[in-house]
């Protein structure tokens, strides 16, 4: 589809409105940069810097090889080892951010004391260096946690300070040294005189010190540090933390550091302590049963007078020794499933369970260690939360099902070897009835032999299970391996420099376009001549008239330059072009007449300057107040009263004749003026009389123009009656004033026919908008504007 050219033309008039609406502003663009980028300037200046610390830690995992060297010796025996070998990351994560890790971190670091130095406009940290410490010895109802008002402290000299708090209830001057009993408990102020020259430097300022609670400082340092596994599977741990001041964030990382593997040792101390007091208690009742099998056998031998019983039964001993082998372990693999389970009848449910004690079946030993895992795991929630956790109680449901299932497991193997035993015992009847010329005496030393074995066996292994469990305690080893301690950027990280300027210049454009279309768009009035072409479009626009400003004439002078005359000129240019011939006749004179939508749009002021304007011609021209409603030419007129005779009066009185009630003008000669008169109470019918033909016939015949203010178009019928007594109709709207939607009316009355040779006429324009002079810079008057004046002009 091909546009037309007009329509082409309307929409590159279109887009250039739509930018012009905002370019015309450009000084509140300029001004809304200026200020955001001033407002960020200061916001930086005074703000504080924030840099990032951080640090990387490796989670140590026995499985992935991250378990210590000097332990690898011990891997075959599991135990103490490999409980924890299933470390879940997540898992350590919540911990090196727990609120109990971190209070001991405040605590050991003492971060609820804050020390800073006021400044005229902002505060700062002090951390590095500081002139003295604040100890708080006690409190008052011992209560740590409450809190304290802030307290200002001021360097008189090396041995004295004064303090004061924000309500000078508290003030005094005390020495270095000494206690000092205030309101809310005592504290001691000890200088730091190591260096003198630093120390001066803070004599005359202001320092004030803060003490809060320790959990609320946890909280809020919990808040801030930041701990990540940043690269997946694996166990690298990430901790960073934005701060003021870098050498107190990177302090607090390390602390944070050591309190997670002091921490982590601590609990696996308290496995091994654990199964070293069982062990300890079992090497006791199996020393005493050995010494009394070991009696027994010695008794045995003297009463039976036996030296070496052995030698008789060399032969069937040596046929029988695999299955003295065999009876053995099974005796031994009995006892310590027993001494299990009466360990665990008699241990609570808080209580670990020894791991890997010597029983050859693994699936308990894994059992036991998942168990011993969650019972720490239990333990260590119940530090920060209770037993009505749902976490809790769903690990206390697992545990108590782990218990049920490593009991179960025990009683079963228990079962199992009582039955190989009872077996045992039955082949052990047969091979005896093949020993039966064997004495008596060798039977029974045998059955105290192996019991000595047994016992000598399973007090060996013990004694070998509790050194390993005495080099478990003695080991430190820490869990978190430090890669980078912690370090910081030189560059602060926040306040961004380039993205707050970024900011503020978007924001500087964003307010006044915002602002600038904000006020567009809640703008139902007409502006400028393109919201009129785009209702009237068909309709010419004659002229626009300049907005005056206060204290500037209405009316036009004589000589008069300034751009409200040579508005007029226009317009009266304008109007003889299109007024010299109406049709086929040459008309002697043209009558003007000016309306418009509503009052207060300037008629009356378009009317009286266009009536000056062309009577500096040296035409003859009549100003008449067709208005007999509401006349409004008495305003402009000063010295004739409301009351004289005019056209109200000649279409009652037929003696009068028009060119008698044409009273000659004091502004120029060549104009006279003819007033509405009273006001009659039929203005309409009172136009509808032939009387008012004849008024303008004669005007015609005596008078080279004819300007008629007449009634609003829309309020009133008067208008619309007497048009067809006009050669052109001057439709006066005005710009800031008129609805957009008002414009339709006269859309209207030209299309019905009610309203004939119309053209319009656009008042009050504004000089951002109006005519080509101001924009291409052409001089209305000589008079030079300030700089300022020119700039910001609207």
């Amino acid at each position: 589809m091909i546009e037309s050219p007009n329509l082409s033309e309307n929409k590159e008039k279109t887009l250039r409105e739509l930018l012009e609406q905002y370019t015309r502003y450009w000084y509140l663009f300029a001004l809304g940069v200026t200020i955001a980028i001033v407002a960020a300037f200061i916001y930086l200046r005074y703000s504080t810097p924030l840099y990032l610390s951080k640090a990387t830690v490796i989670v140590k995992d026995e499985k992935s090889g991250g378990g210590p060297a000097e332990l690898a010796a011990f891997s075959d025996y599991g135990g103490f080892f490999s409980k924890f070998n299933n470390s879940n990351i997540e898992n350590e994560l919540a911990i090196f951010k727990s609120k109990r890790i971190v209070t001991e971190v405040i605590r050991e670091l003492n971060f609820n004391i804050t020390y800073e130095s006021i400044g005229t406009i902002k505060t700062s940290d002090i951390y590095d260096y500081r002139p003295f410490t604040v100890q708080f010895l006690s409190f008052k109802d011992n209560d740590e946690n409450r809190a304290v008002p802030k307290l200002f402290f001021e360097l008189i000299s090396e041995t004295e300070y004064e303090i004061t708090n924000e309500n000078d209830a508290i003030k005094g001057t005390y020495s270095f040294g000494n206690p000092v009993e205030l309101p809310f408990g005592v504290i001691t102020v000890v200088p730091e005189l190591e260096n003198l020259e630093k120390f001066n430097s803070y004599k005359g300022k202001t320092i004030s010190v803060s003490y809060r609670p320790l959990e609320a400082v946890a909280i809020s340092y919990q808040n801030r540090i930041n701990v990540a596994n940043e690269i997946r599977n694996s166990n690298v741990v990430t901790l960073t933390m934005q701060s003021p001041v870098r050498e107190k964030a990177e302090d607090f990382i390390n602390e944070l550091i050591f309190q997670y593997n002091k921490d982590a040792i601590n609990d696996r101390n308290q496995v091994a302590q654990k199964t070293s007091n069982f062990i300890d208690s079992r090497l006791e009742i199996i020393t005493e049963e050995l010494d009394s099998v070991e009696r027994n056998k010695e008794q045995f031998k003297s009463k039976n007078r036996l030296t070496n019983i052995e030698a008789e039964a060399q032969l069937i001993l040596e046929n029988s020794s695999e299955f003295n082998k065999r009876q053995l372990d099974i005796g031994t693999q009995l006892e310590l499933a027993n001494s299990m389970i009466n360990y665990m009848e008699n241990a609570s449910e808080d209580d670990l369970l020894p791991a890997n004690i010597g029983i050859e079946s693994e699936e308990i030993a894994n059992t036991v260690s998942s168990y011993n895992q969650l019972v720490l795991e239990r333990n260590r929630l119940l530090k920060n939360s209770t037993m009505k956790n749902p976490v809790v109680v769903n690990l206390n449901n697992q545990i108590e099902q782990m218990r049920s299932g490593v009991r179960s497991s025990l009683q079963n193997i228990s079962n199992s070897l009582k039955i190989s035993m009872r077996d045992l015992n039955y082949q052990e009847s047969v091979l005896n009835s093949k020993i039966s010329k064997v004495p008596t005496q060798e039977k029974l030393y045998r059955g105290i032999e192996r019991q000595q074995s047994i016992k000598e066996q399973l007090y060996l292994f013990l004694l070998q299970q509790r050194e390993e469990a005495s080099i478990s305690l003695a080991v430190t080893a820490p869990k978190a391996k430090i890669v980078d301690n912690a370090y910081s950027g030189k560059t602060p990280v926040s306040p961004n420099k380039m993205l707050i300027y970024l900011g503020a210049l978007i924001a500087g454009l964003l307010v006044p376009f915002l602002l600038i279309y904000l006020s567009y768009l809640l703008n139902s009035k007409v502006s400028n001549r393109l919201d009129v072409e785009r209702v009237l479009g068909s309709t010419p626009i004659l002229g626009e008239i300049p907005k005056l400003k206060r204290g500037d004439e209405e009316l036009i002078q004589h000589n008069d330059r300034s751009i409200l005359a040579e508005a007029f000129r226009i317009l009266r240019t304008n109007l003889q072009y299109l007024t010299i011939n109406k049709g086929d006749s040459i008309r002697k004179s043209n009558v003007i007449f000016v309306t418009s939508t509503i009052k207060g749009e300037g008629k009356t002021f378009v009317a009286f300057n266009l009536a000056l304007t062309l009577a500096l011609t040296g035409k003859k021209v009549v100003l008449v107040g067709g208005d007999i409603r509401n006349p409004q030419l008495h305003r402009y007129l000063p010295d004739q009263s409301k009351s004289q005779q005019g056209l109200t009066e000649f279409i009652i009185d037929e003696s009068l004749s028009a060119t008698s009630l044409a009273t000659p003008s004091n502004y120029n000669k060549n104009l006279s003026i003819i007033l509405s008169g009273v006001i009659p109470p039929n203005p309409a019918e009172l136009l509808l009389q032939d009387r008012t033909k004849e008024f303008f016939d004669e005007l015609n015949e005596n008078f080279d123009f004819v300007i008629v203010d007449t009634a609003p178009s829309m309020l009133v019928t008067d208008t619309i009656l007497i048009n067809k007594f006009a050669d052109k109709l001057l439709y006066v709207v005005r710009a800031g004033y008129t609805d957009r939607r008002l414009l339709e009316f006269p859309k209207d009355a030209i299309e019905d026919g009610r309203l004939s040779d119309v053209a319009i006429v656009l008042n009050n324009v504004n000089m951002n908008n109006f005519g080509y002079g101001n924009k291409y810079g052409y001089t209305y008057s000589e008079e030079q504007q300030p700089w300022y004046k020119r700039i910001f002009r609207s």
